[in-house]
């Protein structure tokens, strides 16, 4: 990915929420997995410098 692409979508994982995570996935139960990798996912772009904690 280039950094445009990788900052985009750390603004865009920084945004997203629970109703997002609820109202896209099937169950509650995967809501909460999607929002787990969610948040894998952000911890890996704040340890890359993309989003600040």
């Amino acid at each position: 990915m280039t950094d445009a692409e990788t900052l985009a979508l750390a603004q865009f994982v920084k945004r997203v929420g629970w109703f997002e995570f609820t109202s896209n996935a099937g169950s509650e139960d995967e809501a909460y997995l999607i929002k787990e990798v969610f948040d894998k996912l952000q911890e890996i772009l704040v340890r890359s410098g993309y989003v600040e904690q």
